[in-house]
């Protein structure tokens, strides 16, 4: 899910725990959008998780990352709170899922806490152009275009997936969505995905995809149960965690493709920085600290990564 920065709690409704599962955040536009959107909002800061063992810092590394991000003891991380199982808020408000296990790790390993601070997907990463955010941990693909303008550390590898509602009712079909109501999130490179099938509709004479944009995968999620779209795309494991929480209310389509890795998000040449994180990353595929967060959230398989890269390659 690729989105922007700016701090509003997403509050959780008591459906969001049924059909809010599905939030997109691999996607890929170019992160743009309005950092001053009214979906900014309080930081919410999160402790390691209990079933996780603290990991010990390695001094080594802490000593990598600069004295303009250490001054004040923490890194502040952009993230859109919305799509579980990678990112959300619980019931009580309090800010969970894979990335925030994972990132709280990375965070310990250097010595720092990490402060999650919700935003709107596509602010993200003029956030981190900006200054405001001093990392960014929000199921981001890496892609070409993202690579122009930040850093991206890899951690783990998602592909795009078709959701609909049980039994597929509308017959949908990933080779031919011509003429079908289809939900999105914002700022996602499924966004791009479904112009491009689009346009292959109205080529063909057929007609084009009627795509709805929604600020949060949540809102796709229950436009979907609420039948204002027959289906929506975002990243294979959100789409799996939704099917998983809503006792098959929604069933997968087909198989996922374009699979892609993930990354932290970082300012662009950011140095020894962006070193720090990679190699914390590493260390915590090497003790196995990396295996029992995937284990936690159901994401071990497929998407698991056994080596930790910079992207740029520098």
């Amino acid at each position: 899910m690729a989105r922007g920065h700016q701090m509003k709690a997403l509050a959780l409704l008591p459906a969001f725990a049924l059909v809010g599962l599905t939030v997109a955040c691999g996607a890929g536009g170019s992160g743009a959008g309005d950092a001053g959107s009214s979906n900014s909002s309080s930081a919410a800061a999160a402790g390691g998780s209990s079933d996780i063992p603290a990991v010990a810092k390695d001094a080594k590394l802490a000593a990598m990352v600069p004295a303009s991000v250490t001054s004040d003891g923490k890194i502040l991380v952009g993230q859109d709170q919305s799509y579980p199982p990678n990112e959300f808020q619980d019931e009580s408000g309090k800010v969970t899922g894979f990335d925030v296990d994972l990132g709280t790790a990375i965070g310990q390993k250097l010595g720092l806490k990490m402060e999650f601070q919700n935003s709107a997907f596509d602010g993200i990463i003029p956030g981190i152009q900006a200054g405001k955010y001093e990392l960014a941990m929000s199921s981001f693909s890496i892609n070409p275009e993202r690579l122009q303008t930040v850093d991206m550390v890899s951690y783990y590898k998602a592909g795009t997936a078709l959701a609909a509602l049980e039994g597929n009712p509308d017959g949908l079909n990933l080779d031919d969505l011509c003429g079908k109501k289809m939900g999105v999130q914002k700022g996602t490179t499924q966004v791009e995905d479904l112009q491009t099938r689009s346009d292959a509709c109205t080529k063909a004479g057929k007609p084009a995809i009627d795509v709805t944009q929604l600020q949060a995968q949540t809102d796709v999620n229950l436009a979907l149960t609420a039948k204002r779209v027959q289906g929506e795309l975002a990243d294979s494991p959100v789409i799996d965690y939704a099917v998983k929480q809503t006792g098959g209310r929604l069933d997968v389509v087909g198989a996922p493709y374009d699979t892609a890795p993930y990354g932290i998000v970082l300012k662009k040449d950011s140095g020894d920085y962006s070193k720090a994180v990679q190699q914390a990353v590493q260390a915590l595929i090497d003790d196995g600290t990396y295996k029992k967060i995937l284990d936690k959230w159901g994401l071990s398989g497929a998407g698991t990564v056994t080596t930790s890269e910079i992207n740029p390659a520098s």
